[in-house]
């Protein structure tokens, strides 16, 4: 099977809440979807973070627009106000998980 990254197959968009990140998932086209439905877990989102994500990843699946959404806990370093992170917020997460190889 030929190795893509994931910005091939889907849209991201994140956000986050105190030390919560939330990482939304969107197939490009309806075909893709039960592939990374297969291959984009919980546990290779986690792993693709590292060290950045303390707690655990939880995974959602939104088949009627095919999409997942994964709830990031302890992610932040406290959140924006307690992190001394350069950049405490979730934005950028997205951008990142996007460069995850499949």
């Amino acid at each position: 099977m030929k190795k893509t990254v994931l910005e091939e197959l889907a849209f991201a968009r994140s956000g986050d809440k105190n030390d919560v990140c939330n990482i939304g998932v969107m197939a490009r086209r309806p075909e893709d979807y039960d592939f990374l439905v297969r291959e984009l877990t919980a546990e290779r989102v986690k792993a693709h973070f590292g060290a950045l994500i303390q707690g655990p990843v939880v995974r959602y699946e939104w088949p009627a627009i095919e999409a997942l959404n994964f709830v990031c806990y302890a992610a932040l370093d406290g959140g924006a106000s307690r992190s001394l992170r350069m950049d405490a917020l979730g934005k950028n997460f997205a951008s990142h998980l996007l460069t995850l190889e499949l």
